[in-house]
């Protein structure tokens, strides 16, 4: 064979090569469900079984504080506290007998520290906690956390916090002017503060991934469609039947031969997948702000509107009446002046909202009427009353 047949039949086995190549990617993308413009990524609306943080709690004590802590007569759990943290380091305060001697440092306050243990958290890293005053203190302002022992829902050690407190706020008072009261100005929560990175952890949880068999996604928000999308998009993407829902909030994704030993991965490559999240027809109130948040498949039945309302609205407005300059009769006396206007709501109109409208006609129509979102409140309750509204409707 010459060598131009050689190059040819070479190029005719790399052009097929090439094609099939490309046939298999079409093929693989059009097996894949079509990813809505709304769509998220799975990690974004789900969690992982077994991946969560942990909560953890501790009771100390907060020294070096400027006159600002616990009165030890009001707080006697502080000076209990105290006495025991001075006699564990072999300072004894007690008197003959076992009675406690009389101290009255004002520099020493009792406190809860909390923090949060993220999943997979290794000993010796650190963690960031939170301090608030149990007593009566005025201030945690430039205290010290001394060592505290922080624990978890089964009562074992999790980490040991200690350190300075910052962003802890403040509060100034002064007498007004004119000595007719005081003035006071506060910034944050003078009884609460921060350490950050103040606590090692000294234990770990015990949680072994990389060898299971199967794992369970656990949607945020449990629906049976967005249950059932997750699943699809999972199995179009490993090209197998892996995953299924097996409730509105748990998708089960047993391990596939490729991944065994690599859960890791593979939950890395699931978590990136996008899936469109059903939501249903539902509007949340909050009567007390006044907000309203209504989904987007929330729907109207045929009805008519009408809002209106008798406003009977009185205006005083005194005048003084002098007599003419120089005059020897006469007096300057007040003359009452009173306005009345009375609102029927004229302005207000009828309003007819057609059958299957969207949450943007809805809108628009409404406030046509010239409406308040308190009056808004109102009128959806009126209508889900009368059952022309396909949405539940929830009041904060």
């Amino acid at each position: 064979m010459s060598r131009i047949a050689k190059t040819k039949a070479a190029s005719t086995t790399a052009i097929r090569a090439f094609v099939l190549a490309a046939g298999l990617v079409a093929a693989t993308i059009l097996a894949m469900p079509p990813v809505a413009y709304g769509a998220s990524r799975i990690k974004d609306i789900a969690d992982y079984e077994g991946v969560r943080d942990n909560l953890l709690v501790g009771y100390g004590l907060v020294v070096g504080l400027a006159g600002t802590g616990d009165d030890l007569t009001n707080a006697p759990f502080t000076k209990e506290s105290l006495v025991a943290m001075l006699e564990r380091l072999g300072v004894n305060i007690r008197e003959q007998g076992g009675t406690i001697a009389t101290v009255k440092p004002k520099n020493v306050a009792a406190v809860m520290v909390t923090a949060t243990l993220p999943a997979f958290s290794r000993q010796g890293t650190r963690l960031d906690v939170s301090v608030a005053a149990m007593g009566d203190a005025k201030s945690l302002e430039g205290g010290t956390l001394l060592v505290t022992p922080l624990v978890g829902a089964d009562g074992e050690i999790y980490a040991v916090a200690q350190g300075g407190l910052a962003g802890v706020g403040f509060t100034a008072s002064g007498g007004g002017a004119g000595g007719g009261g005081t003035t006071s100005v506060r910034k944050g929560i003078p009884t609460t503060g921060k350490i950050a990175n103040g606590a090692i952890i000294e234990r770990e949880l015990p949680f072994e991934m990389a060898h299971l068999e199967s794992v369970k996604l656990s949607l945020r928000n449990p629906d049976f469609t967005t249950a059932n999308r997750t699943a699809q998009a999972v199995n179009a993407f490993l090209g197998s039947t892996v995953a299924r829902p097996t409730d509105p909030s748990t998708v089960q994704i047993v391990v596939p031969p490729d991944y065994r030993g690599n859960v890791v991965g593979l939950l890395t490559d699931i978590e990136q997948l996008k899936v469109e999240p059903d939501q249903v027809a539902k509007i949340v109130i909050d009567d007390a702000t006044g907000t309203i948040v209504m989904g987007e498949n929330v729907r109207i039945s045929t009805v008519a509107v009408a809002q209106g309302q008798l406003t009977v609205r009185i205006t005083e407005t005194p005048q003084v009446s002098q007599p003419s300059p120089f005059s020897t009769t006469g007096t300057t006396t007040v003359v009452d002046r009173t306005d009345i206007e009375v609102d029927e709501g004229q302005g207000k109109k009828l309003m007819v909202v057609p059958h299957g409208v969207t949450l943007q006609d809805l809108v628009t129509g409404l406030n046509a009427l010239g409406i308040s979102p308190r009056d808004l409140i109102a009128i959806l309750q009126t209508i889900k009353a009368a059952g022309a509204i396909q949405a539940d409707i929830e009041v904060m």
